[in-house]
């Protein structure tokens, strides 16, 4: 079974070698996808194994993502999990949110900070509710927490989600597209780690009107 693991990148050449060096130690499928970087972030990547994919532009998470998962849907993938690149996830635990993917018990994984005790920062867990209390507004699913980007999707689940959305909206659209489809979903706890690297590259609160817009508008 091929499992690729996509990363989008944006300006993370301090953080990105570590991370694909700690995912690297379960798997070898790594796709790095630069979102038109202006650091060496494209160059890290490759120095540490990953494929890597670049935007000429910056185009936005939710097109990067886009990319990076039509890449791996290229290659043959059967499982494909998204991943940040700032350094916030544990990569082992990737094989416990593939593996209810691998038995056939669902076809979409979505990890949740807010079932594993997480501390979040309050500004942050600010942006995260009112996300949730949107999403679950429009989806009718009663997710804990709607714009994480650590989750997995079977093949049929990646080639059937459409993300329109090239920024950060497309979270709350992966949700929107898994009530659409009637895909079989489940929530697990995953753990995150806040950094002052991580907090500084963050979104700000600005960001949930900005999502917002985007959903409504776009």
């Amino acid at each position: 079974m091929k499992i690729f693991i996509v990363i989008p990148a944006y300006n993370e050449e301090k953080v990105i070698g570590d991370v694909i060096r700690q995912v690297r130690e379960y798997y070898s499928d790594i796709v790095v996808v630069d979102d038109g970087s202006t650091d060496g972030t494209d160059e890290k990547a490759r120095q540490n194994g990953a494929q890597v994919l670049r935007h000429i532009l910056n185009r936005g998470q939710g097109a990067t993502l886009r990319t990076g998962i039509n890449y791996a849907l290229a290659q043959g993938a059967d499982i494909i999990v998204t991943y940040d690149a700032d350094g916030q996830f544990e990569a082992g635990e990737i094989d416990k949110l593939c593996q209810p993917v691998i038995d056939n018990e669902c076809d979409i994984i979505l990890g949740s900070r807010f079932l594993s005790g997480n501390k979040i920062p309050f500004i942050k867990k600010l942006v995260l509710k009112s996300a949730i209390l949107f999403t679950r507004a429009i989806t009718g699913l009663k997710l804990t927490d709607t714009h994480n980007g650590f989750r997995v999707m079977n093949r049929k689940a990646a080639e059937n989600i459409k993300i329109r959305q090239d920024r950060m909206a497309h979270a709350s659209e992966i949700v929107h597209e898994t009530a659409r489809l009637k895909l079989r979903y489940k929530e697990l706890p995953i753990t995150v780690k806040y950094t002052t690297y991580s907090r500084h590259k963050g979104q700000r609160l600005t960001g949930a009107f900005h999502i917002l817009f985007d959903l409504i508008f776009k």
